[in-house]
């Protein structure tokens, strides 16, 4: 039986002019976005992928799963006056 799932965090940051700036806080360097949400979704998997590849194949340690770990929390504050 091989390695079990790993799951990352990946954060969707709608662009103005439309598509979707793609985040993955494990893997600070690697950056991707997508035209649609599920487009953004599919190239930060390609991505990660590629990541840990690339970490394999260098001998360096692979990130942790970070899914569960570490929450996203929404932080609503009050622009200041003007």
């Amino acid at each position: 039986m091989g390695e079990p799932n790993l799951r990352y965090r990946a954060i969707l940051e709608p662009e103005e002019e439309g598509g979707y700036n793609v985040v993955v806080p494990a893997f600070p360097n690697a950056h991707t976005c997508g035209d649609t949400r599920e487009e953004a979704i599919s190239n930060a998997r390609e991505v990660i992928e590629l990541m840990l590849e690339h970490f394999r194949a260098h001998d360096r340690d692979i990130p942790p799963s970070d899914a569960e770990d570490a929450p996203i929390v929404m932080i609503d504050v009050h622009p200041p006056a003007a």
